[in-house]
């Protein structure tokens, strides 16, 4: 935790500096942005630091188990896992186990014994090919570049605040464009994620195995998942298939340790991380509202409307339209970035969807998610017997180094993981 305080704490120091001596409302490639993916770096380390040291493994979640470190790293380790070409400028983050597998030539291997599901799997000497799935990344980074350089200069984002468009537009006008505008200013963050992902991929880091069908999969350190963003039927599945390494480390350092409130608290990290613009904080605010509000209304009215196909794919078309507009609404002062624009726009749209998360919310009851180790292990109780009995195998096996991990252990922590 003083880890966690003070990388966090150095790193808005920074944020402040740049923001409001140098550059205020200027996007810039500066030095704060590798200093975010280390600071992921350094944070989740810590933790999986402590909770392979000095947690008991009965405290631990399945994934904390997975992901937890029981040897020190020594400082070469250390360095690089932080300050390795592949990811220093853009991420994506990885876990520290991932990388020092890769590292070590071990990647190939869990990977080819997951596929086969046995433990005594002779490896094949040569390690897949990333060239395809590379050029296919290179190809979307080109794709999006285009877009990013054509349409949306076309396309501000500015002009939903424009005092002329909201005197004279329709209300179906101002949220069409609102919609194409958002979809228009997303192109740049597809290029600079999967540009980083194929950089990581013709290292040779990121393959995954493969799928049913033989097919190898690159996607272990993927950012974004643009088919599944652009066809999202629920806050949470946009959110999941979005920045999805930094989703995966709020989760890990914030969600499953929180002690009250874990979702208001995922999302108040998620904007100090961001920087310290007022707009990531009406963006991520706005942002726990849709999400509970969504949550709610899918617990409580979905299952109403999965029954028939026809009808479940009217409910599809209806939450996509939903959803689009809701994560536009809501991500609006994230790029306006000040305050008195974002509540120009909130104004002229009278905070209607804000109203309206909040009517959810005292209209239907929100369940509580499980969280916690016990209630997520009874929920896997093969897997938690699987893994108690590796801990007993391998208990002592990472006192002297990496390489005498149990492989059998490994190979089904990193199953599970993907899974999840």
């Amino acid at each position: 935790r003083y880890c966690f305080v003070f990388a966090l704490g150095y790193l808005t120091v920074c944020q402040i500096t740049r923001v409001y001596i140098f550059d205020y409302g200027q996007y810039s490639a500066d030095f704060s942005g590798p200093m975010m993916i280390i600071t992921q770096k350094i944070t989740s380390l810590a933790f999986e630091i402590r909770d392979g040291m000095f947690r008991k493994n009965e405290d631990l979640t399945p994934s904390q188990r997975c992901l937890a470190v029981r040897r020190m790293p020594s400082l070469l380790e250390y360095l690089s896992y932080n300050c390795n070409f592949m990811g220093i400028l853009a991420g994506p983050l990885c876990s520290y186990k991932d990388y020092i597998t890769f590292i070590e030539g071990r990647s190939y291997q869990l990977q080819q014994s997951e596929a086969n599901g046995r433990e005594d799997t002779k490896y094949e000497q040569t390690d897949p090919s990333p060239n395809i799935a590379v050029a296919q990344k290179l190809l979307i980074c080109g794709l999006s570049l285009l877009v990013h350089m054509t349409i949306t200069k076309t396309l501000p984002v500015e002009y939903n605040i424009d005092e002329n468009f909201r005197a004279t537009a329709s209300w179906p006008v101002r949220f069409f464009y609102l919609y194409v505008s958002l979809m228009a200013a997303r192109p740049k963050y597809y290029f600079a994620w999967t540009l980083a992902d194929a950089i990581n991929n013709a290292a040779g880091f990121g393959f995954r195995g493969y799928d049913k069908n033989g097919a190898m999969r690159w996607d272990l350190i993927s950012n974004l998942r643009i088919q599944q963003i652009e066809c999202s039927t629920s806050f949470k599945m946009f959110l999941d298939n979005w920045n999805i390494q930094t989703a995966l480390w709020l989760k890990r350092v914030c969600y499953e340790r929180a002690t009250f409130s874990p979702t208001i608290q995922t999302f108040i990290l998620s904007a100090i991380w961001h920087g310290v613009y007022p707009g990531y904080y009406l963006t991520f605010l706005t942002g726990v509202l849709m999400t509970l509000a969504a949550r709610a209304m899918r617990n409580n009215i979905r299952h109403y409307f999965v029954e028939s196909p026809a009808v479940k794919l009217c409910y599809d078309i209806v939450t996509w339209m939903t959803t689009q507009v809701a994560i536009c609404y809501t991500v609006v002062p994230f790029v306006l970035l000040s305050v008195k624009p974002s509540f120009t726009f909130y104004s002229s749209c009278y905070f209607c969807l804000h109203i309206a998360s909040i009517l959810v919310l005292l209209v239907f009851p929100l369940k509580r998610t499980q969280k916690g180790s016990k209630k997520h292990e009874s929920m896997q109780p093969v897997w938690s017997k699987k893994l108690e009995e590796e801990n007993l195998l391998q208990k002592n096996s990472y006192s002297t180094t990496n390489n005498s991990f149990s492989q059998k252990e490994e190979i089904t922590c990193r199953y599970q993981a993907l899974k999840q």
